[in-house]
């Protein structure tokens, strides 16, 4: 086996299968560290903005965060630690980027293309996550800035910004950490919001040394804790999902926090969204709005339109003279540039087998795609709750049907077309009447059909429940030379 990515996915995943005595594999990671998006974004106050508690592996609880919520670098630890708590040194290739990767039917093997030359695997599994590639907006003029230009995901921290009349184009999760943070440093800031964000007041805390001494000698204290968090956070499914009505009483609380914070009743006005709360990714914040308000710093309620080499002008034409722009504007999530990498049965990439509107069995396999497994695939995202809780279930999933492969002496794994489309039509179904869908808003959930393809439309326990299930119909199991393709139930 081989698995594109070392971020909590990659690295989860190659746990469990060395659990399952799994230890033909190997790791292939692009960058010279491991940690997926917790390596690349390095921005300055990046913080993850689910629970601490939350976000590691059950497995694998953390006792010495400082945080309720954790910053970049104690993440980034964090994960190295695992991979050296779990012995995966040896099966990591790091500096290695995958170029091409195309299914040998002949062979039943896949053939991989890398920087590192060619690999080949009789299991291939995509753990590259959907925030890994940096969007940036198709605006006329930018590759004719001669000043500095950079994206959150890809910071430049040899580029001193004090001093320095500065651009921030989008108000999303990233811009909402990293503006608050180079404010008082640079001499303007211009923030250009093409749509207010809904802003919840932040909980964050430091853990105090008592608690992460309780933690150390009593793990099960640990546990409870996350057990709380997870509930609370779950019971946010009634809201997005199951009564989206039930979402007014939160944005009564964001509200409350925006007339809190803004006196002024003109930029309050501008700060207010316009479509339903929980449309668009939530985002907690004490600082945000204050910065807003610093005299250095002015919000532009419009879009980019032109860049220029010196300059950038707003929609409302408007032109401002800048130093350096810096683009919080998100990444390729429904368009993951992997997907056209990954070539099928015939030759075609997944990307043109998606035709811009990804679907899979269980954010997991696609039919066309003998042996090849995806992490963190479509409808797998939460807007509420914590990716890793979705990546332990898909792991599950992956182990129980590598584990059918052996028993069977199976040499390939594929998914049923009709299990594949009937289980995508039910959650076309049940997103249909979630706040994500009937909002009013636009998102990076939605795909280039206006689809919602990222997120999960239930509660996270019904899709562990699901992929955990060790009996299925779901996926044909062949054996070389034989010619059959048979449904094998997977225990």
């Amino acid at each position: 086996m081989i698995i594109i990515g070392s971020g909590f996915a990659g690295i989860g995943l190659a746990y469990q299968l060395k659990c399952a005595g799994i230890h033909d594999l190997l790791i292939l990671e692009r960058n010279d560290d491991v940690g997926g998006v917790w390596n690349s974004n390095t921005y300055p106050g990046c913080t993850c903005d689910v629970p601490s508690h939350l976000y590691s592996f059950s497995f694998a609880p953390n006792p010495e965060w400082t945080s309720t919520y954790s910053p970049q670098a104690e993440i980034h630890d964090y994960l190295r630690s695992c991979v050296e708590r779990f012995r995966l040194g040896n099966h990591l290739r790091l500096g290695v980027a995958m170029h091409d990767a195309a299914w040998d039917e002949d062979a039943q093997r896949w053939r991989i293309t890398t920087s590192d030359g060619k690999y080949d695997a009789q299991v291939l599994v995509s753990a590259v996550g959907p925030l890994t590639e940096p969007l940036f907006p198709e605006v006329p003029g930018i590759d004719t800035f001669e000043g500095q230009l950079m994206h959150s995901a890809r910071w430049d921290h040899s580029y001193d910004l004090t001093g320095k009349v500065v651009a921030s184009i989008g108000s999303g999760a990233s811009a909402i950490q990293y503006v608050p943070e180079i404010a008082d440093r640079v001499g303007r800031l211009y923030v250009l919001q093409r749509t207010a964000p809904w802003i919840m007041p932040h909980p964050r805390r430091a853990i105090s040394d008592r608690e992460r001494a309780l933690y150390r000698r009593l793990p099960l204290a640990q546990k409870a804790v996350r057990a709380g968090v997870y509930t609370a956070k779950e019971a946010l499914v009634l809201g997005f999902v199951k009564r989206p009505a039930l979402m007014e009483r939160l944005a009564t609380l964001a509200k409350a926090h925006l007339a809190d914070q803004v006196p002024s009743p003109e930029l309050r006005s501008r700060l207010t969204p316009d479509y339903t709360f929980g449309c668009k990714r939530l985002v907690p914040s004490n600082r945000w709005f204050p910065t807003l308000q610093k005299p250095n710093v002015e919000l532009v309620s419009s879009a980019l339109a032109e860049v220029r080499p010196h300059s950038i002008i707003d929609r409302s034409g408007v032109e401002r003279n800048v130093d350096a722009i810096i683009f919080g504007t998100g990444y390729h999530v429904t368009d993951i540039p992997v997907a056209a990498q990954l070539r099928g049965r015939g030759g075609g990439t997944l990307a043109e087998h998606w035709a811009g509107s990804p679907r899979a069995y269980l954010g997991t396999s696609v039919p066309g795609f003998p042996n090849l497994f995806l992490m963190l695939g479509p409808h797998t995202g939460l807007g509420h709750s914590s990716m890793v809780y979705m990546i332990e279930a898909q792991a599950t999933h992956i182990r129980n049907q590598l584990k059918a492969m052996a028993r069977t002496g199976a040499t390939t794994i594929e998914v049923d077309q009709r299990v594949h489309d009937d289980y995508n039509r039910e959650l076309d179904r049940k997103m249909s009447t979630t706040v994500w869908q009937v909002g009013g808003c636009r998102s990076f959930y939605l795909d280039a059909t206006g689809r919602n393809a990222t997120l999960w439309p239930d509660w996270t326990w019904r899709f562990r429940r699901l992929a955990a299930q060790r009996t299925t119909t779901a996926y044909h199991l062949s054996r070389a030379g034989t010619g059959s393709r048979t449904a094998e139930a997977a225990r």
